[in-house]
Order: structure tokens, then sequence, then C-alpha cells
């Protein structure tokens, strides 16, 4: 077993921001509740309101349309309801569409009844079936309430990216609301929440380097807004009840700062990178299958399938050479299953298959290490029929 280890999984959690840190540390070291009218809770409240500016910039969103949250799970089961207002007028949702490779916490459906949850599905190559889409919505049932559609930006497991634009524009001719998961698009593509044409962005502080407990809803205006999720004091202008975590908060927006900060450049060197890691596996093993290489792909993610190698398997093969990887989503209690993304896209998911994401801070020596591990475990399942 390797004593030197390389992280492998930034789709998991990027390593913390030296900027966050500071900005967290500085932080903890203000006294005040931001909803006091004193000066010390001023002082919070300033760091609070600055912090929901340059999270709606990364989005191209404005600073009033942020809603700060514990995070993109608590942002998607609050924005996952049936029951809107447009203004002070009750808004009914009747059925929420979702697409077949949704992160659980919007396969879940939040508040809609399971009943009142369709599913999208999607082609082979694991974008989303625009025409399915349109004939789930030329179906929708007007009386029920008007529909809502899930759909996320850049897909976890794969890196694929989804035709946003041209899902927004099947939504807005059926009238409906279009929620976009871009978790996992932040600090890796140009975000703008008016040029996606989505009403609703999700995002998580912890996928961009910032520290893990705080995420944003961001909504497209002010006027048309989900029923509150948790209620109580207030905050957040009444949409999300409890005082806000500044530390937290502080930590994500120092990350939002960096994840704008010549992000074509930065993620031009992740894609080199990550390039020339996948042909260095088709070199050591020509029958290695790279998901999504042949549609539009984030440039930091590799989701692979080594025939004959359970995905179990594979993970603690590299685990014990001292590479961090993913079989999938690590947002499921640390479980190792079947990927419902394999199986939406057609394939047999029991084969499985591992994913490396990788970031700004990885280096070559990382890439050529990682190249090297997956070399030797390539030939030790030629040569005894799996990875151990």
């Amino acid at each position: 077993m390797s004593t030197s280890r390389i992280y492998m999984d930034w789709n998991a959690t990027a390593p913390l921001l030296a900027e966050a840190r500071d900005a967290c540390l500085s932080a903890l070291d203000l006294v005040g509740n931001p909803s006091s009218v004193h000066g010390e809770g001023r002082t919070i409240r300033t760091l609070i309101e600055n912090a929901r500016r340059d999270v709606g910039a990364l989005c191209g969103a404005k600073a009033a349309s942020v809603i700060f949250t514990s995070g993109a799970t608590e942002a998607a089961n609050m924005v996952l309801t049936p029951d809107f207002r447009m203004g002070r007028t009750p808004l009914k949702i009747g059925r929420l569409y979702a697409s077949a490779i949704e992160h659980p916490a919007l396969r879940e459906g939040g508040r809609f009844a399971r009943e009142n949850v369709s599913e999208i599905p999607v082609t082979t190559a694991g974008v989303v079936d625009l025409e399915a889409l349109r004939a789930l919505l030329d179906t929708h049932d007007r009386e029920s309430g008007l529909p809502m559609v899930a759909v996320m930006l850049v897909n976890n497991e794969t890196g694929i990216i989804q035709p946003i634009s041209e899902i927004a524009a099947i939504v807005r001719t059926h009238g409906g609301i279009l929620l976009v998961d871009a978790v996992q698009a932040a600090g890796r593509l140009p975000l703008s929440i008016e040029e996606l044409g989505a009403d609703f962005l999700i995002i998580s502080s912890h996928k961009i380097g910032g520290p893990k407990g705080a995420g944003a809803l961001v909504a497209r205006g002010e006027i048309m807004m989900p029923a509150p999720l948790i209620r109580g004091g207030g905050q957040e202008k009444g949409h999300r009840s409890g005082t806000e975590n500044a530390v937290a908060i502080a930590g994500f927006a120092a990350a939002a700062r960096k994840a704008a900060d010549n992000l074509d450049d930065r993620m031009a060197s992740v894609a080199a990178l990550r390039d020339r890691l996948e042909q260095d596996m088709q070199t050591s093993a020509p029958d290695v299958v790279i998901h999504g290489r042949d549609v539009s792909r984030v440039g930091n993610t590799i989701f692979f399938t080594l025939p004959g190698m359970k995905a179990e398997t594979g993970q603690i093969a590299f685990d014990l050479e001292g590479v961090a990887l993913s079989a999938g989503s690590a947002c499921s209690s640390g479980k190792v299953g079947q990927s419902h993304v394999l199986t939406a896209m057609g394939y047999d998911p029991r084969q499985g298959a591992l994913r490396i994401s990788i970031g700004p801070a990885t280096t070559e020596a990382e890439i050529e290490r990682c190249a090297a591990v997956f070399a030797k475990v390539a030939a030790r399942r030629r040569t005894t029929g799996q990875a151990a």
C-alpha cells in the first residue's frame, strides 16, 4: 500500500481553498447575530450581503436573488415544491419532470408527492432526450398547475453537459418552470442564469473549494418564489429561516470569487491534464470504456468502465495504491451501488464504472502517478480476472 496519496475525487468535494479557509477564520473572530441592529450585528450582516453579491456574480444573478442554505440538498428540497407564490398570489405547480440522471437530491422529488414526479429519459450518450421532454410536456395536465422541469447542467458522474438552453426553450413554450442543478458546473463553466434561461439554479460551496455546510438557491427574479421549507424567524427575506451560518457563507463567497477568476484558462489547463490521462489509460487498456467521450463534457471528469472489473473492487484497488477516486456519486452515505446514470444510458449497471475528477491544483506528476496505477490495476485484472 502506497504511503503517498493523490486526490482525484473533486466532484465529491473540492479541497478547501486557502482563501476560503482564511475567510472562515476571519469570520470566526466576529461577534454578533446578523439580525441584530447594533454595530456587531451590522458587521456580520455586511459580511453576508457582500457574500450574497459574490455568489450572485458567479451565477450572473443579482445579489437579491441569492438565498443561502445549508447546502445544495436543502436548496433542492426548498425549490422542489408544488406551492409557489407570484408576489402575494399563490401559484400551483402540478407536476415535476426530472431527468433520469439527476442527483438523488432532485430525483427524490422534494416536497412533490411521488405520483406527481415523472422521469425524463436520456439518450445512450447520456444527454436529455429533447423529443421525450417535449412529448411529456405536451401531455401535461394544465389544470393541475404549471409543469416544473429539473435538469442538471453537468452530470456529477459522467461530466456530460446538458443542452440547457434548448431545454429552456421547450419549457418556456409549455409555460413551465426550469430548475437547473449547477453544482458541478460552478467554477468549471461560465454561469449565467439569464443566458441559460433557467428560473432557478442550485450551487454548493464545497464543490468549488469552499467549506461544507453552505449552498444557495439562486432565482432569476424575486417575484416567483417557492413556499419556505424552513419557517421561523424570517431570515433570508422569509424564504429560509434560521440564523445564517456567517462562517461558512464567508468561505463560500471567497471560493465563489476564486471560481470566477480566470475561469477559461484555468479549466483549459485542467482539460489538458484530463485528456492526457485518458490517452494514457487507453494506451495501457485499449478496451477501457470512457463514458460520454463523444459528447460535450466538462473538462475535469473521466467516468470509465474496465470490462470484467466491478466498481467496488476497482475503487478498493486504486485506494490501496494511494489514489482516491469514486464509484459514481459520493452523496449516498458512502454506499457503492449500481449507477442509476449508467442504467438510464442503457448500460448494464452491474458492470460498474469509476470516476476520476480533477481540479486546478492537480499536477502533472499526479496525472502520471494515476496513469501508472491505472495500468497496474488494468494489468492485474487481465492476469487474475479482477482487480484485487
